[in-house]
């Protein structure tokens, strides 16, 4: 149920600024960070942990939403990652398909290569 990647074609000659540039690719193996963040933030708990795969890129970059919620956000950009989470990494009892897994989009900052 993957579809495209969402990678714009680059213009002859153009170089990206490194921001500008994805942490992750789809096919990575990424885990979810266990961040503590005090009342904002845009994970949720039960996702902690987990390791899945990216699908996608999801272009162009953003401005961190979380940041900008505390008020702090400097200009600092990056990407979403649309992640492909195994449900038996959410609920270990899960007695569904092996194949079954949950989509979400998940910024760059709280991913890390697994």
């Amino acid at each position: 149920m993957t579809g495209p990647a969402l990678t714009p074609t680059p213009l002859p000659g153009i170089v990206p600024w490194l921001a500008d540039l994805p942490v992750h690719a789809a096919g990575d193996r990424i885990r979810v960070l266990k961040h503590e963040p005090i009342c904002h933030y845009r994970v949720p708990t039960y996702l902690r942990g987990a390791e899945g795969v990216v699908d996608r890129v999801i272009r162009p970059s953003f401005i961190d939403n979380e940041e900008e919620g505390y008020g702090r956000n400097a200009g600092h950009r990056g990407f979403y990652y649309r992640v492909a989470i195994p449900m038996t990494q959410i609920w270990t009892e899960y007695a569904g398909p092996a194949t079954d897994q949950l989509y979400i989009e998940i910024f760059e900052t709280w991913l890390e290569k697994a």
